[in-house]
């Protein structure tokens, strides 16, 4: 959404955002105002912008914006009055930066650098030889010079991961199997969200490494002739690799399936139940839209299509609220 606002956009974590603005210092101060103004009136958040020349100086420019009021949440770092940044540099820690963390500050202290305004008049190189290229980067944006390029290319996933630990303990092959018809569909659902198939499957499971007596961790991994997202071959798959590796009678606490080799589904096609292989429906395909509509738990093969969950299934009875995802779980006020 805010990338509209500019040249290019970043998205950096689920609530933070680079984006790149040109104009004139007032023309930044009022883009920076519509862009706050946008996501609260769209999101509902209530967020502040730092605008400045590199990374690190628009995260202080951020800092800034969130301690002073008087600001409105919008701080251009170059719009402010001269003297007041320095001013404000010359007494916030170096811990205070974007990447600089306790221990980094803690020897940073020994060379007797203990603020922003210390580190910044820094040599660079000697920065990078008693520490890092990346804190050498920070000294350097925060004269200025621009070090960290904004991410133009998604990259892509290598991996993709279903794992989980276990509420009570599983000691049977028969229970493992059971999980793996489990955790394989749930590894699949997520092929077929990302529009993936995977070239490579990865079995794996475990017991406490503090029990007493020899533990068990069994893993396998399976190749594919063909990359699928079938749900059907990665769980008959899945099963047969854990009933050859599972040992009777340990007490396994967790297990997962890892998906490698992935390529975009339409390289290759998965399993096609209801035509030819020319046309129709696909069954992972048919799975997620009744999940979707439906709920994860609607429709499964298996042990994997019980809306009850399993007993060892991990408990989530004192989990965070999820107000912001969940419709069920809003909070109903009565006046």
């Amino acid at each position: 959404m805010v990338g509209r606002f500019g040249t290019w956009q970043e998205v950096y974590s689920i609530d933070e955002s680079f984006v790149g603005l040109v104009g004139e210092d007032a023309q930044l101060q009022e883009t920076g105002a519509r862009i706050r103004a946008a996501v609260a009136t769209n999101v509902g958040v209530p967020v502040c912008v730092g605008i400045a020349t590199t990374k690190t100086l628009a995260k202080f420019a951020n800092r800034i914006a969130k301690q002073n009021a008087g600001l409105g949440g919008v701080c251009a770092l170059d719009a402010m009055p001269a003297g007041q940044v320095e001013y404000i540099q010359d007494r916030v820690p170096a811990s205070g930066l974007w990447g600089v963390g306790g221990r980094t500050s803690d020897r940073l202290k020994s060379m007797g650098i203990e603020t922003i305004a210390e580190l910044k008049a820094a040599d660079p190189a000697t920065i990078r030889k008693k520490f890092s290229v990346v804190l050498q980067r920070t000294v350097l944006e925060l004269n200025g010079t621009r070090c960290i390029p904004h991410a133009e290319e998604r990259v892509d996933k290598q991996q993709i991961m279903f794992s989980r630990s276990f509420s009570t303990p599983v000691t049977t092959v028969d229970g493992m199997e059971e999980v793996m018809v489990v955790y394989a569909q749930k590894g699949a659902a997520k092929l077929h969200d990302e529009g993936l198939c995977a070239s490579t499957m990865t079995i794996t499971a475990g017991t406490s490494r503090f029990a007493a007596g020899e533990g068990s961790f069994p893993a396998a991994t399976i190749r594919f002739a063909n990359p699928t997202q079938d749900p059907i071959v990665l769980t008959r798959a899945a099963v047969a690799a854990m009933r050859e590796s599972a040992t009777p009678g340990a007490a396994y606490l967790r297990a997962g399936v890892l998906f490698g080799g992935l390529q975009p589904v339409t390289a290759t096609q998965a399993l096609d139940l209801f035509s030819t292989p020319d046309a129709g429906p696909q069954l992972g395909d048919v799975l997620g839209s009744v999940r979707n509509k439906f709920g994860g738990m609607a429709i499964g093969l298996g042990l994997g299509g019980l809306a009850q969950a399993p007993a060892w299934s991990m408990k989530r009875e004192h989990s965070s609220p999820k107000y912001t995802t969940e419709w069920s779980e809003l909070p109903v006020v009565k006046a």
